[in-house]
């Protein structure tokens, strides 16, 4: 089973993450993030993983250290998980609809870690949670992952929308990534030998 678990506490965080990237797609997230609980939640239904996640922060600061701790752990979780990294599909893509946005995840888990973020809000915030903060999570997630990260909305007007679309793009390029291709019969897929 291709599974972790990850503590990560620090003098502003205390956050616990399970991941199992053969799950169902179950999800008990509490970040005290309302918003960034539901984006995960997307992640763990359309990426068809199991996560837990339970985050304290020092949210009456900011919400940027949680957001950003909990893309660092998760990310971690999945890199665990990952393990030798045989048999993946290793790239993939995701044109994403969401009403009248659509957004573009593709990603390779290269063990190269970077992030390229074309994404933009015309407002603060969505729900509670600062717009400026997705860049953040995703960069986190990446660095921690060690995959190389592209998203992009190709339009759209509801913020909502545009963040939920990201999000659940990356849902489902992972669930693709991740998955462990007959073909490959067990080898990495790298010329490498390794990733």
């Amino acid at each position: 089973m291709r599974s972790a678990k990850i503590s990560r506490k620090t003098n502003e965080t205390d956050i616990a993450v399970e991941v199992n990237l053969d799950g169902q797609g179950t999800a008990k997230i509490e970040t005290g993030i309302g918003f960034l609980d539901h984006m995960l939640d997307q992640i763990a239904r359309h990426g068809l993983m199991d996560i837990t996640i339970k985050a304290k922060g020092d949210l009456h600061i900011d919400m940027h250290h949680t957001a950003e701790d909990v893309g660092i752990a998760l990310g971690q979780a999945v890199k665990e998980a990952l393990g030798d990294k045989k048999g993946i599909r290793r790239y993939a893509s995701c044109d994403l609809p969401m009403d009248e946005a659509l957004s573009r995840v593709a990603l390779d888990i290269s063990g190269r870690p970077f992030l390229v973020w074309q994404v933009e809000f015309s407002r603060d915030k969505v729900g509670d949670m600062d717009t400026e903060l997705f860049q953040e999570w995703f960069q986190a997630f990446a660095m921690n992952a060690g995959i190389t990260l592209h998203v992009r909305n190709e339009y759209g007007s509801n913020n909502h929308h545009i963040a939920e679309s990201c999000f659940k793009a990356l849902a489902r390029a992972l669930r693709e990534a991740v998955e462990i291709d007959p073909k490959l019969e067990g080898r990495v897929p790298s010329t490498k030998g390794a990733l």
